[in-house]
């Protein structure tokens, strides 16, 4: 959702209420669209539209662009036909099939067929591509070359398209049945002579995307290799798109935000920015399936606890210091399922590498167990001086018992903690929800029965 800038608000309205065009075209020109699309979100629909559409259609159009998704469909559901259709023809192509699918069934009928054939052609083929693939995401306005063109041909060329493309720094060269062949670089065609032939200074291996390959995946390569756009081609090898540099940022972002609400056992839709015009009620479902499930698988613990309750009465400092090996062992384990599910994203590992993973999770484990347990047997040392022990037993050696339980709960919590994503993936489960509270679940039940175990065994109770 875009930033709601308040602060020039009273004094737009004034402006439309004072009917001053020339004042309104100064505050056109006061900033550039994204910061002025902040000011114009604050307004109401009709508002918004009021002050719009007294811009020029190509600034409109941008301002427009930069509005949050569901502004703009309050505003084209109050627009004529014809002012729809002249929005839509302005917008950059990828921004105008993303309004389109949002609007109502009823609406993208009525307005399909006033567009021009072009615009409407070109809808239609955007909009087919399934959602989260990167023909979904790319957009029809590039420059495109002939091998067979010098030069000098090729710069008069994009100086003549320049205005109706997104970015013509990067050209894309193609055959007669749009085969994409390679690429050529603004700089790469200024620097040429001016009768060398594109085929002769384009760049034959280029990065690029499927149509049905994932939209993650296409922007990782763009940022991967530091691209300003990355061609999408189809079966045939034909250039049908391309996805800018920003595009690539807001997949990134949207990505993430998904990764992140997942990694925390939230449901629904996953999107960025929705955080206030989401219902209450709609966060509620989201959230409370897990929650509940989690808060009936929690039984167990306490099934467990009823278990040792002999050894609980017998040695009642052994409860004191049940809390530190629960958040201790949840800790470690979620910091172990965060760094894996985090490298599995970025397909640094993958399901195969579960050996090498768990290997270096058991020595990272170890070395934190060592750590810890030094620490825990220093705290109950000091925190504990002075309780009453039971006959036949010492401080110390009931020290001892509790940090050894915390070790093995620590080596254990990280061995878990990244084999869940691991094994999820390899059964094509989405291992960020995998690695969610419920790891902090399995992590208790897991932690308890060490802990009352051990103590059992070394303590003989």
């Amino acid at each position: 959702m875009k930033t709601k800038n308040p602060l020039l608000v009273p004094e737009l309205r004034e402006l439309l209420d004072a009917g001053d065009p020339k004042a309104i075209q100064e505050f056109f020109e006061s900033g550039p669209p994204a910061l002025l699309a902040e000011f114009v979100s604050a307004l109401s629909s009709e508002e918004a539209w009021a002050i719009l559409r007294q811009a020029r259609p190509q600034l409109r159009s941008e301002i427009f662009s930069h509005l949050d998704e569901d502004l703009q469909v309050e505003i084209v559901k109050g627009l004529t036909r014809p002012e729809i259709a002249s929005l839509l023809t302005e917008m950059p192509p990828d921004d105008r099939v993303d309004l389109f699918k949002q609007l109502p069934e009823s609406l993208q009928e009525s307005v399909l067929p006033a567009l021009a054939q072009a615009e409407r052609e070109d809808i239609r083929r955007l909009a087919a591509y399934r959602e989260g693939t990167a023909g979904a995401v790319m957009t029809s306005d590039y420059a495109t070359l002939l091998p067979e063109m010098t030069s000098s041909e090729a710069i008069d060329h994009l100086r003549k398209v320049a205005p109706d493309k997104e970015t013509i720094y990067y050209a894309y060269v193609v055959d007669g049945n749009r085969r994409l062949l390679g690429f050529v670089s603004l700089k790469d065609l200024i620097l040429a002579p001016r009768d060398a032939k594109v085929r002769d200074v384009m760049h034959p291996e280029m990065i690029f995307a499927r149509v049905d390959e994932d939209q993650e995946e296409a922007a990782r390569k763009i940022q991967k290799y530091d691209l300003m756009a990355l061609p999408v081609i189809n079966g045939n090898d034909a250039l049908v798109g391309i996805i800018t540099y920003d595009d690539a940022i807001d997949i990134i972002t949207q990505e993430n935000t998904e990764d992140m609400e997942k990694l925390m056992a939230i449901a629904g839709r996953h999107e960025a920015g929705v955080y206030l015009r989401t219902p209450c009620w709609v966060h509620f479902k989201n959230r409370a399936y897990w929650i509940v499930g989690l808060a009936a698988l929690g039984l167990v613990s306490g099934v467990i606890i009823h278990s040792f309750e002999t050894t609980l009465m017998q040695m009642l400092i052994l409860a004191l210091y049940m809390p530190m090996v629960a958040d201790t062992g949840g800790n470690t384990g979620s910091q172990s399922a965060t760094v894996v599910v985090r490298a599995l994203a970025l397909r640094e590992i993958g399901p195969r590498d579960i050996h090498r993973v768990l290997f270096k999770e058991f020595r990272i484990g170890i070395l934190l167990a060592l750590v810890l347990m030094v620490l825990s047997f220093g705290k109950i040392m000091f925190l504990s001086r002075g309780s009453e022990i039971p006959a036949g037993f010492s401080l110390a050696q009931i020290g001892m018992v509790i940090s050894i339980a915390l070790a093995l709960q620590v080596i254990t919590a990280t061995l878990i903690g990244a084999m869940l994503p691991l094994v999820a993936a390899r059964l094509g489960f989405d291992p960020a929800v995998v690695a969610s509270p419920a790891l902090t679940t399995i992590v208790d039940i897991t932690g308890l029965l060490i802990y009352f175990s051990t103590a059992r065994l070394l303590l003989g109770i």
